[in-house]
């Protein structure tokens, strides 16, 4: 089962991170994604171990973003790979069976490869753009994420990313996407979870090939 909403960490310190995603999880968050930027791999691990304390209390599913081999040395739930990262059978080969894969897409072909991969869920973004961040990707908004859906027919989970505010969730549902992943939205008021969760109506979408 891959729960519909995911919340994406957010700190400006490692600290900051575990602070948030405990908030989180006290909140009512059924997954946490742990998403730190340029930190060293004994930093990034000596975190993940926190982190996985943390959700293993409070019952949460733990996705270790980037970093496949550290989301097996901590026994997180599974790992998020970005576009430019790990490749999804390299990871497949490194983890333990009932670990699940996520990754990051932009396109209709870059979601058809990992599907061919036998990813467990895919991140579609961006949603909207960001503000003061240039980007090479194509902003896909309702129209773009209708188009992939279609196109694809898949089985495989397909989650919405990318400055996604609660006013935005009925129309997405619209589009066949059946997720979220949060970042700013939830940072902002953890209470907003409970929202999120009423709004995409069920906590969890059926996820194909594992069970956590």
């Amino acid at each position: 089962m891959i729960p519909k909403l995911h919340y994406i960490s957010q700190g400006t310190t490692p600290k900051e991170h575990i602070e948030n995603i405990q908030k989180a999880c006290s909140a009512g968050a059924e997954l946490v994604q742990l998403n730190v930027k340029n930190l060293s791999e004994k930093k990034y691990l000596k975190l993940a171990k926190e982190a996985r304390e943390i959700t293993a209390y409070f019952q949460t599913r733990l996705i270790i973003s980037g970093d496949y081999k550290i989301a097996k040395a901590v026994k997180a739930d599974g790992v998020h790979l970005e576009q430019k990262g790990s490749c999804p059978t390299a990871a497949r080969i490194h983890l333990y069976t009932w670990q699940i894969i996520g990754a990051d897409a932009n396109t209709l072909a870059a979601c058809k490869i990992l599907i061919d991969k036998q990813v467990d869920y895919i991140t579609l973004s961006p949603f909207k753009a960001e503000k003061n961040k240039d980007t090479e990707q194509t902003i896909l908004g309702l129209l773009g994420y209708t188009a992939i859906v279609e196109a694809l027919n898949t089985k495989t989970p397909i989650i919405g990313v990318g400055k996604i505010t609660t006013k935005d969730i009925s129309d997405i549902l619209k589009t066949g996407i059946v997720g979220v992943a949060v970042a700013d939205e939830i940072t902002l008021d953890f209470d907003i979870i409970k929202k999120f969760n009423q709004l995409l109506s069920a906590s969890s979408t059926e996820e194909q090939r594992h069970t956590f």
